[in-house]
């Protein structure tokens, strides 16, 4: 079971996340980059704002696909102790430091026409295309928390289990139609799992209603 592309997972999830829809206090809120074509399918099909969250994930020095950790707007950062541990405290902070940088870009950049994110009293649909370890997704409801939104819910199309169970005690509530122990990498779920660009996600923010 997978999907074709992340613009199906949207639609499914939109399916699960039905009981938002048209309500003005929910916003869909896409993570950077691979969560945003999802969160723009189901902003469209829930009629409901859809707005961007950008958060940094913290790889490992030698395997950047391994992920420590994560940064978020406003300062907020989150460790896997269980992978943190193993790392000294300069390679951590060369990480972090680095990773710091690029999510202010990214702010800058996708928010540059738009308020600062308020989530008081909203209730924010964070969505990415795929949980693996989960420390991205962690960090992003540890945002929408510090921004004050009233109920966190967590919707991702696959995930890992190990990384499902642990963002059900972080987040309100968890969304997940696919979840397998023996999870791999995200991309094995989607048929067409392409890297967006800085360009491709502006232009999905900037996409009048349909």
């Amino acid at each position: 079971m997978g999907f074709r592309n992340r613009e199906e997972a949207g639609a499914a999830l939109a399916e699960l996340l039905r009981d938002y829809a048209d309500r003005e206090d929910a916003v869909a809120l896409g993570l950077v980059r691979g969560g945003v074509p999802v969160a723009a399918e189901v902003s469209r099909r829930l009629r409901i704002p859809l707005e961007v969250l950008v958060v940094r994930k913290l790889g490992v020095p030698w395997a950047p696909e391994v992920a420590f950790g994560a940064v978020g707007p406003g300062g907020v950062q989150v460790l896997n102790d269980e992978i943190a541990l193993r790392l000294d405290d300069e390679e951590i902070a060369a990480v972090v430091r680095h990773e710091s940088a690029e999510l202010h870009r990214r702010e800058r950049l996708f928010r540059r026409s738009r308020r600062p994110l308020d989530l008081t009293g909203r209730v924010a649909l964070v969505i990415d295309d795929g949980l693996a370890t989960g420390a991205t997704a962690d960090a992003a409801v540890t945002v929408a928390r510090h921004l004050s939104a009233s109920r966190v819910v967590l919707a991702v199309p696959v995930g890992a289990t190990a990384a499902v169970a642990r963002l059900r005690r972080a987040a309100d509530e968890v969304i997940c139609p696919l979840a397998e122990p023996y999870f791999g990498a995200v991309s094995r779920y989607y048929d067409d799992f392409h890297q967006l660009t800085d360009a491709d996600v502006t232009a999905l923010l900037t996409r009048p209603p349909s």
